[in-house]
């Protein structure tokens, strides 16, 4: 399997290229958003920020990638990856991609960012991943949170303070997540093994 990480320029993404290796898995990086979903998955890494990413992007960028996720490219978006799925961010930098509706908005929260462990409160509906990997605390690093149109692409939600916020989506082929698997011991390796398991299949 052709895995693609789309690198925005933002920062190491050493521990998630070491998570995602696997037999059977060839990981590349690109920064070419039309040679980042010439792949048979694609991920968006959690390092950086809206405008950096959107910029990476670029208009023909945004088309292009938006196009092979709905035609059925399957994405697992981390953090920043997850917020870029969405239309619009409070912190600026434009356009989304556009493929879960809704926008980005600051935590509502005295202590931004939140860093460290929190966790998983399961939706109604179990998920396939989170049942594989037994995930329900988990690292996140953030200081703003998708607010979608529809709360049933909600798999997941978490609590920072007052602000109960999604901590995971699904919609299609895509997978979002606000926090970071890579950096959430056992249990987050396994649900990354375990999404990487679903696309193979």
């Amino acid at each position: 399997m052709k895995l693609s990480i789309f690198d925005y320029g933002a920062g190491n993404l050493h521990s998630l290229i070491k998570t995602l290796e696997r037999p059977g898995v060839e990981v590349q990086v690109d920064t070419d958003p039309a040679r980042a979903v010439q792949a048979d998955a694609l991920v968006l890494p959690g390092v950086g920020a809206f405008p950096a990413a959107t910029a990476a992007l670029g208009e023909d960028g945004r088309v292009i990638m938006r196009d092979a996720i709905r035609a059925g490219l399957p994405v697992l978006g981390i953090c920043l990856g997850m917020q870029v799925l969405f239309d619009e961010s409070d912190e600026g930098g434009g356009a989304g991609l556009g493929i879960v509706p809704g926008r980005v908005d600051r935590l509502l929260a005295e202590r931004i960012p939140q860093i460290g462990w929190n966790q998983l409160e399961i939706g109604a509906a179990r998920d396939s991943l989170l049942d594989a990997s037994e995930l329900r605390i988990a690292y996140f690093a953030n200081s703003f949170v998708c607010r979608p149109v529809d709360p049933s692409v909600v798999v997941a939600w978490s609590t920072h303070e007052h602000d109960r916020f999604p901590a995971m989506v699904r919609a299609g082929a895509c997978t979002g997540v606000q926090f970071h698997p890579e950096k959430s011991s056992t249990a987050g390796v396994s649900f990354v093994h375990a999404w990487l398991r679903e696309v193979q299949a």
